[in-house]
């Protein structure tokens, strides 16, 4: 299974003071991050772009970098089925304790969860990859996309980016200067540096898969990539 053996070799592009930070200012907001990710994870039909775009079978393994308290968990399941198997990866003790409480109330034994930087991946091998509205967090978001790349066939990605109207976009601004220790946003440009990070995880995407797909949802701020292997295209 893909939680039972560590990745060896992976290149660290994470510090620990950027580790420590997410996982500190992530811990504190939990119960809040749960209740918001729940309440928006159907918003612009992202989600359900995202599982339709890892085009995977009943019996497949998925996993989820930065699942949080696991919102896409019930969707993920769904596209694998009963004899599927979900993993999701997380920094965050809290988050991943609200995950298993929601694992523990359906009583789903084909969800594993473990706790880990998306980074250098705790897991070495997946059918398929997801990942939303984490690579902003990363100061090299091509590095780590491209080492999720080495664990599957199609890996899917969801980010942040002001492309949208004018109302949207201040919309995000306003996000990125309450979360400015989790995206770095220190500059006097923290929706150019968003912008620059999901460019950046799609080039991760590019230099590594044979084919590339993308759209955008919500106005335009955010956008979903996803790369495949052509010997995995259906």
């Amino acid at each position: 299974m893909a939680e039972d053996a560590a990745r060896g070799g992976a290149r660290v592009v994470t510090g620990p003071e950027h580790v420590d930070r997410v996982r500190e200012s992530y811990g504190r907001w939990a119960r809040v991050y749960d209740w918001f990710a729940r309440a928006t994870a159907d918003l612009g039909g992202v989600r359900d772009a995202c599982v339709e775009a890892l085009d995977v079978n009943e019996g497949d393994t998925v996993v989820e970098f930065g699942c949080g308290p696991g919102p896409n968990l019930p969707a993920l399941r769904e596209a694998v089925g009963p004899s599927g198997h979900v993993v999701g990866v997380d920094l965050t003790g809290r988050m991943l304790d609200r995950a298993r409480a929601l694992i523990a109330r359906r009583g789903w034994r084909n969800v594993s969860l473990v706790q880990g930087d998306a980074a250098t991946p705790p897991v070495v091998d997946a059918d398929a990859v997801l990942s939303t509205f984490v690579t902003s967090l990363f100061p090299d978001p091509a590095a780590v996309v491209g080492e999720w790349c080495e664990l599957a066939d199609g890996v899917v990605v969801a980010g942040f980016a002001p492309r949208g109207n004018r109302a949207a976009n201040a919309a995000l601004w306003a996000f990125t200067r309450l979360s400015t220790s989790l995206f770095d946003a220190t500059d006097e440009d923290p929706l150019g540096q968003l912008d620059r990070r999901t460019a950046a995880a799609r080039r991760g995407l590019e230099a590594r898969m044979d084919r590339v797909e993308g759209g955008t949802f919500v106005f335009g701020t955010i956008v979903v990539s996803a790369g495949y292997r052509e010997a995995a295209v259906r």
